[in-house]
């Protein structure tokens, strides 16, 4: 009799153990991220991995990362924003911009001379979609929005110290916009993913390139461009590009509320602004890698004078966004507020 109730405790023992193991891995949730950039990207080592281990300690576990750089999971990075509408993947992380004409309302912030530093404005870019909900993004749950650092010049054979110095010269540029203005300062600008910058450099098929100093180093513009041509600072920057970071609606609605509660904490303004600041952090270490004496900055007076002849593409964007149904001149005016409110 001992014996059988000896067994009869055990086989309950095992009953309960078994049970509580399945609640716990019910508990438990893997998320495929999925993004463009290579492993020793700022937005893979910096942020990415980062954030995903602040949610697994602070869910103990319950949320887990399994990430995916570099397109792994297949697709071309203008997918990437269906791939978590769709489901393919939980989140993903990207460039708006690559989808032309999908996300219109962000390029206010992609004008030029609309940003100073990457955090506020990062801030800022948060609040404008809040404020402004044109639903360009109700088929996903936004964990974030942010920019990269200002863009500078990076040129091969000379510096750009003024207008004239850009006559003529094919300059790489990474948003619609930022072409545009290229095209109205007298260069040509070339489209090509970034990948192919370095070749491009070093072939001679452009005279140099724009971008923010956090990504010098891995298209070794550091080593392929001699000459480095910053704003002033007093001025706000030539130009940013708008990022995404982004879940399926579904999947975050399946989440159990206490889990749904640790990604609610970790999103939204603070999320947005803390990876503006991340990338600013690279910017000074990607400028660190560059020597003093290749740097020059363009003057306050002579900005003006860009600034100027740049008004052209406010009125076109504002043209484009009234031609969508938005009033554009309210957009652009809440953009500009929101920066000038975060960067005071």
């Amino acid at each position: 009799m001992r014996d059988r109730f000896t067994f009869a405790i055990a086989v309950l023992a095992v009953t309960v153990a078994t049970s509580l193991s399945g609640c716990s891995q019910s508990e438990s949730t893997e998320l495929k991220v999925h993004h463009f950039l290579p492993p020793r990207a700022t937005a893979h080592a910096d942020f990415i991995v980062p954030w995903c281990e602040k949610i697994e300690q602070e869910s103990n576990g319950g949320l887990k990362c399994r990430i995916y750089p570099a397109m792994q999971l297949g697709g071309s990075p203008p997918q990437l924003y269906d791939q978590a509408k769709d489901g393919v993947v939980d989140i993903i992380w990207t460039v708006p911009g690559y989808s032309a004409g999908r996300f219109p309302s962000l390029e206010a912030f992609e004008l030029p001379f609309m940003m100073h530093d990457a955090e506020s404005t990062s801030k800022a870019l948060w609040d404008y979609v809040a404020q402004n909900n044109m639903g360009e993004f109700d088929d996903v749950h936004v964990l974030a929005l942010h920019v990269h650092g200002p863009g500078y010049f990076h040129m091969v054979d000379k510096p750009v110290t003024r207008l004239a110095d850009l006559e003529g010269l094919k300059i790489r540029a990474p948003t619609r916009q930022t072409n545009k203005l290229i095209a109205l300062l007298g260069a040509t600008p070339v489209g090509m993913p970034v990948p192919q910058v370095p070749e491009a450099l070093a072939k001679g098929v452009i005279d140099g390139t724009i971008v923010p100093y956090e990504i010098v180093p891995a298209i070794k513009a550091n080593e392929l461009t001699r000459f480095h041509s910053e704003t002033d600072p007093s001025q706000p920057a030539i130009y940013t590009t708008t990022f995404l970071f982004a879940m399926n609606k579904a999947r975050y609605e399946a989440l159990s509320p206490k889990q749904k509660a640790i990604l609610d904490a970790n999103s939204g303004l603070e999320l947005s602004g803390w990876i503006g600041k991340v990338f600013a952090e690279a910017d000074q270490i990607g400028r660190s890698t560059i020597d003093a004496d290749s740097i020059n900055v363009i003057g306050q007076t002579e900005l003006k004078e860009w600034q100027a002849l740049s008004q052209p593409l406010f009125a076109e964007w504002v043209q484009e966004m009234n031609q969508r149904g938005a009033n554009g001149e309210v957009l652009l005016d809440s953009a500009r507020k929101l920066t000038q409110k975060y960067t005071e």
